[in-house]
């Protein structure tokens, strides 16, 4: 593209990998001449890489090194604990930047609209995450593992995440960066066996066949799968023949249907089973299932075939889903901002001026990590044709701002406070390279003042 005359100032909201690769990609695709400042409402940067993926898949953790050097890179800024519809508007941010990408991701689960999912002890997958992931809003979560049996809904990669980390050992978790507290937590669990329950069968898990097989080679955990539930129907069968990850994860869940090895804990896997109760007064005491099935046209359909787990907690792994965003039009049924390659849609279908999205919120919680580097990409491509060579430099910076409303944010700097503290505190307690500090007040009191200097 032509040179600009004047750097153009765009706006991310969000840390994650989708607003890095954003970043990164305005800075690429206009050599340079891009000034780009990536707001988060958390002191820290990265999102899910940080707060999503499992504590124990250190190599995936490793994005982060590449995610940091964007930015550390020329013309790229982090500000956290500055949170759209708190500290600043959606105006606010036109009114500093010549553009602005949303990349918030998809933070809340969905819900599987059955009776009893409100009761204590029904628990979303995403807060269970969160807490052994370290994630501020979940510090002061508790989950009774006092119960023996645990029902986790869903065969996605998140449901196996979660399993894992019920059916290891605490002390197998000390290598990693989960918080101390939580550590503490999983050590005193009674936990013994883990129900992961399917609608479909096991020609449609999602769970990639690398984390399937993580199930199995757990030294604290026997896992089995009823002979019964393997069975296929003729179009389940034919993926398996035709589908090289289906036919991967059939032949690593064939391998589970004999006696499960005697260890403290087990896991059963199991499949054509749909919630529709879950039962207890004051709290979570059974779950019922149906047993279901495929119908012709490939939808789940049930057979009547009834039973229930005399489980004491239900931890919901059934999607997660975006919210929405102060003021931008939002699709309430795809729970996606309306886009077309990541410019913004209005009600009319017609394009919204200088706003565009990137990542989960644009297309849906779907892909990799690198899946949001496409991604970006093509979003960023779409604003810089937009821009107009006419266009009025904004009136205001986004300092300028902050000092008139008072409002101070951490920056990039005080983020390598807040790194140093974890590193140093896995240093003093003899466990791996960090340990989380989860809470809000140990986060921000662990990150450095800032004096405004920081923000040049």
């Amino acid at each position: 593209m032509a040179a600009m005359a004047d750097p153009v100032r765009v706006a991310v909201v969000g840390s994650g990998p989708a607003g890095l690769y954003a970043a990164e990609a305005l800075v690429k695709q206009t050599a340079g001449a891009a000034r780009v400042d990536v707001l988060d409402r958390l002191p820290t940067p990265y999102g899910l890489v940080r707060y999503g993926v499992a504590p124990d898949h250190t190599s995936i953790k490793a994005i982060a090194r590449y995610l940091q050097k964007v930015l550390e890179g020329e013309g790229v800024r982090f500000f956290g604990c500055l949170e759209l519809g708190r500290d600043l508007t959606r105006a606010d941010l036109l009114g500093c930047y010549d553009a602005v990408i949303y990349a918030t991701g998809a933070m809340v689960d969905r819900h599987m609209g059955v009776p009893g999912e409100d009761l204590p002890g029904s628990v979303a997958a995403t807060d269970f995450v969160n807490w052994y992931c370290g994630h501020p809003d979940a510090a002061d979560h508790e989950f009774d593992l006092s119960v023996e049996e645990v029902a986790v809904i869903g065969v996605g990669n998140v449901a196996v995440d979660v399993v894992r980390i019920l059916a290891k050992t605490a002390e197998e978790l000390r290598a990693t960066d989960v918080p101390e507290q939580v550590v503490e937590a999983l050590s005193r669990s009674r936990v013994r066996r883990v129900h992961m329950v399917g609608r479909r069968g096991p020609a449609q898990a999602k769970f990639t066949t690398k984390e399937a097989r993580e199930l199995g080679e757990l030294d604290n955990a026997g896992i089995h799968v009823r002979p019964e539930d393997m069975e296929l129907d003729p179009v389940s069968a034919e993926l398996a023949e035709t589908d090289r990850h289906v036919r991967a994860n059939v032949k690593v869940l064939n391998g589970w249907t004999g006696e499960p090895a005697a260890r403290p804990r087990r896991i059963d896997v199991r499949f054509w089973r749909a919630p529709v109760e879950i039962l207890g007064t004051a709290r979570v005491e059974g779950l019922r299932l149906e047993r279901t099935r495929l119908d012709e046209s490939g939808r789940v359909t049930g057979t009547g075939e009834f039973e229930t787990l005399p489980v004491g907690m239900v931890l919901r792994s059934v999607g997660y889903q975006s919210v929405p965003l102060e003021g931008v039009p939002f699709d309430e049924r795809a729970y996606v901002v309306p886009n077309d390659g990541g410019r913004i849609l209005a009600p009319d279908g017609s394009p919204v001026p200088r706003e565009y999205v990137a990542g989960w919120i644009k297309r849906g919680p779907t892909g990799v990590v690198g899946t949001n580097k496409s991604d970006a990409a093509e979003t960023v491509r779409h604003l810089l044709e937009d821009l107009p060579d006419d266009r009025t430099p904004p009136a205001r910076t986004l300092e300028e701002l902050l000092e008139a409303r008072g409002l101070t944010a951490v920056t990039y700097a005080d983020w390598l406070g807040l790194d140093a503290a974890e590193i140093a505190l896995a240093r003093s307690l003899g466990r791996g390279e960090r340990v989380k500090l989860a809470r809000w007040e140990d986060m921000t009191k662990a990150c450095r003042s800032t004096d405004g200097a920081q923000m040049e």
